[in-house]
């Protein structure tokens, strides 16, 4: 982080200056939210949670090296050691963000921002694979997508970085919005509208208002990259374009969107896509290949991991690198570099041909049906799929459970263990639609002794998202 001086913090958090120091010459150089690793010269953001209070540490991070202070509740006479400052506001989450919005306006950095209902960790880390090959480019670590985890990612950057690539995640309106108004990016990606938080937002209409969200702080002009091979994104193109009627709920939406002239670009792999794949090859165990298809020229690439899914993120990662002036040489060695964040589909090879798909982040109805076609294109003799619960579906648990459960009987699968109670529906459907051995679990400690039953030489074993604390235990000493 750059240093800022307390009079920027001062305006750019509405707040007010409590103890003796210069608001001009006094600087920080980093920003904290921990008060266990407070470093000297930081500033401590004192957040207010569910379950902690975070100006109760204030005071004592001032006497650990912390410079300064943003509180919301005034600390008491005595607390401020000579030289060091408070700032009082209002809300210090709120203020973080704003103080987040404001640095990131100081540094020549361009910025990209991504959403979706599956895959938007996926595409984040490949679009800042691909621009590190031509910017050297800071992401979002892991799934530090929220309202916290979006301002320290941009408190990480410094006059160095030349590109950015945010992620940013929701369940209910309004959360999208906030982000986006604190990044005001160059360019936004939707990786898709799926059933991810439909408990919370009632339909897919509802997911894809929440969304697009993210057009509120794309500035004007700017780039948009979303899927076309989902119809109700491309929904979007149909009713700026008068080329297809939009559902009608949603031309309000549609209007505020075309407002923002922004300039669109579609990825896929059908005819409609301007960033096209082509000549896909999905079959191996370890990766993709195909035939990138672009305005810019057309181009072979090889993605490092395993999935169809992930020629949506390869072609929004190439549609984002052209925009932003790379070659396509660049963009095929980015893509080819790919490392996913941990828990997403990982590979892990164990002794004796024992293969691990460790998928186990968070599963939804499309991110599971996803991993269940990698696992059986796997190339193992026996395949074992291991699935536990989906959640914040209800009241479409029951029939989108069932969904996952009548693919894996259509899918080269030989075992399915189920584990939770929603995730009984898919062991229920699995039985009724043919497949054979099907084996429902109530809880972890069932499921563990199941598992080492079914854990022997030449098996692929697909983990999406089951219990944390036994994800490979079982296959993990053999």
């Amino acid at each position: 982080m750059e240093k800022i001086t307390v009079r920027e913090i001062i305006n750019a958090t509405g707040g007010q200056l409590i103890g003796g120091v210069d608001p001009d010459r006094t600087t920080v150089s980093g920003v904290s939210t921990d008060s266990r690793k407070i470093k000297e010269g930081d500033l401590f953001i004192a957040i207010v949670g569910e379950r902690f209070d975070g100006n109760e540490y204030a005071a004592d991070t001032l006497k650990s090296g912390a410079e300064g202070v943003v509180v919301s509740r005034a600390l008491l006479d005595g607390q401020i050691p000579k030289g060091r400052f408070a700032v009082l506001v209002k809300d210090t989450t709120k203020a973080m963000g704003a103080l987040a919005s404001y640095y990131l306006g100081t540094l020549p950095v361009k910025i990209a921002a991504v959403t979706g209902s599956v895959g938007k960790t996926t595409t984040k880390d490949m679009i800042a694979s691909v621009l590190s090959m031509h910017y050297r480019t800071h992401k979002t670590q892991g799934n530090l997508n929220n309202h916290l985890g979006l301002p320290m990612t941009i408190f990480g950057l410094d006059r160095s970085y030349e590109a950015v690539v945010l992620e940013m995640g929701m369940n209910h309106f309004g959360e999208i919005d906030y982000l986006t108004n604190i990044a005001k990016p160059d360019a936004v990606a939707i990786t898709n509208v799926g059933d991810a938080h439909i408990g919370n937002l009632g339909s897919r209409e509802n997911i894809l208002r929440a969304k697009c969200e993210i057009f509120h702080g794309l500035k004007p002009g700017g780039l948009a990259v979303l899927n076309g091979d989902d119809a109700l994104l491309y929904s979007i193109e149909e009713h700026i374009s008068g080329t297809g009627a939009a559902p009608e709920e949603l031309s309000d939406l549609y209007d505020e969107i075309d407002q923002g002239h922004f300039a669109f670009h579609w990825a896929g792999e059908s005819a409609r896509c301007d960033y096209r794949a082509e000549d896909i090859d999905d079959t191996y165990p370890d990766r993709v290949t195909l035939r990138a298809n672009t305005p810019g020229g057309s181009f072979d690439v090889a993605i490092p991991s395993p999935g169809r899914h992930m020629i949506y993120s390869a072609m929004t990662a190439a549609a984002i690198g052209q925009a932003w002036g790379m070659t396509n040489e660049e963009i095929a060695k980015g893509i080819s570099q790919f490392t996913a964040t941990r828990l997403r589909m990982e590979t892990i090879e164990i002794s004796e041909g024992i293969t691990l798909y460790n998928d186990t982040y968070n599963a939804n109805p499309q991110s599971m049906m996803a991993a269940l076609r990698i696992l059986s294109n796997a190339k193992a003799p026996r395949r074992v799929a291991v699935l536990g619960d989906m959640l914040e579906l209800e009241p479409y648990a029951e029939k989108l459970h069932r969904q996952v459960g009548a693919l894996a009987a259509e899918l080269p699968i030989d075992t399915l263990v189920t584990v939770g109670t929603r995730a009984a529906f898919i062991a229920e459907q699995a039985l009724e639609s043919g497949m054979e051995d099907v084996r429902p679990c109530r809880d972890k400690e069932e499921a563990r002794r199941v598992l080492d039953e079914l854990t022997a030489p030449d098996t692929a074993i697909l983990f999406k998202r089951p219990p944390a604390a036994w994800r490979w235990r079982s296959c993990a000493n053999m």
